[in-house]
């Protein structure tokens, strides 16, 4: 999630826990303490995948945090001048706060090392997208009544209360769109295939579910609202021809291990020279894909892996016809809405007759 919301997480618990014994104090330092994971982004490795692919990675480990939490509990046990708070409730306090934060994390699409420096993939099971300003406000003011009462228990306990309650919805949701594109994805023969089913920007009614084929990527938008309306998939070329000279490549494969096999592989003209680019498919929306990246050029007919990857510039966010568009559909299942109308034409393959 974004700092904003981490922060006021961060603030909620700190209240909840200590706010009766440190009032506004605690709710300040919870919001710090929510925010620290997520100092990784100022390290510079050099190399644009290994930016994105070790951010949320041993900052955001359960094993990491735990530690820091104790030894945090230690040091405000032996030097706050609070000294009748026990270091049971300290640690309470700043392991909540600091495992949280990839708690949250690990329920959005981007992928959180929650078990680092294990070797397994990131955890990602979203259930909201990384703003949501549903589940951000009942925090925000929470912490905010906090600060100007004096009073740091009460109103962070209501906010946490009521994002929380936001955070069942939204799994009831998801359960809800996944029941409805059970039947869709068997009657073709996907019923196994990889699926990935998450929050279009903003909001949690209206999900996208992307699937795998094997050369092919699918897509559809299905709604809270859609009630008996039938999803309707489209079907796009992944350029998966191209996957086995990205994977020849130590950094092909950390993206692979990172993102796969949501990936989308092309050969782009870059600077004149003919360059292997891969795009994660799961984050952003199709035709708007924040994450590509160069893996290798064609020199003498042989694709040569590029020692320093980087990160190419991504569409425009501030679509307003797309946002707009979706914004629409979420309480509708009509108009139909495409996810092709977005997406360059030569990635196209097949789409429903109504589009």
């Amino acid at each position: 999630m974004d700092s904003i919301t981490q922060a006021a997480l961060g603030g909620a618990i700190g209240g909840a826990v200590l706010g009766r014994r440190l009032g506004r104090k605690a709710v300040l330092i919870g919001a710090a303490l929510g925010t620290l994971p997520d100092l990784d982004v100022i390290l510079d490795y050099g190399d644009a995948i290994a930016n994105v692919t070790e951010h949320r990675g041993f900052s955001h480990s359960l094993f990491v945090l735990t530690g820091l939490a104790t030894l945090l509990a230690l040091l405000a046990r032996r030097f706050a001048p609070a000294r009748d708070i026990p270091l049971s409730r300290w640690w309470l306090f700043c392991g909540l706060i600091l495992m949280t934060h990839p708690l949250l994390d690990a329920l959005t699409t981007y992928g959180t090392q929650i078990w680092w420096p294990l070797d397994v993939r990131p955890a990602a099971y979203p259930i909201v997208f990384i703003i949501d300003p549903l589940y951000t406000l009942p925090l925000l003011v929470g912490i905010g009544v906090a600060m100007a009462t004096g009073n740091g228990l009460r109103a962070p306990r209501a906010g946490l209360a009521l994002a929380t309650a936001y955070l069942v919805f939204a799994f009831g949701a998801k359960l809800l769109v996944e029941h409805r594109i059970e039947p869709v994805l068997a009657a073709q023969g996907l019923a196994e295939a990889p699926r990935l089913v998450q929050p279009t920007p903003f909001n949690t009614l209206l999900w996208r579910v992307t699937v795998v084929d094997g050369v092919d990527q699918h897509e559809t938008l299905v709604g809270v609202f859609d009630g008996d309306s039938t999803p309707q998939l489209e079907t796009f070329s992944r350029g998966a021809e191209r996957e086995a000279v990205a994977l020849q490549s130590e950094k092909g494969q950390r993206l692979d291990w990172f993102a796969g096999p949501f990936l989308r592989y092309e050969s782009a003209s870059i600077d004149g020279q003919e360059t292997l680019v891969a795009t994660d498919l799961r984050l952003g929306f199709p035709g708007f894909y924040p994450f590509s990246f160069t893996l290798a050029t064609r020199e003498a007919d042989e694709w040569q892996p590029l020692m320093v990857t980087q990160q190419l510039e991504g569409p425009s966010r501030g679509n307003r016809e797309a946002l707009a568009r979706l914004g629409k559909r979420i309480l509708a299942p009509t108009p139909l809405l495409c996810t092709s109308d977005f997406v360059p034409r030569q990635w196209l393959i097949s789409r429903p007759s109504q589009c």
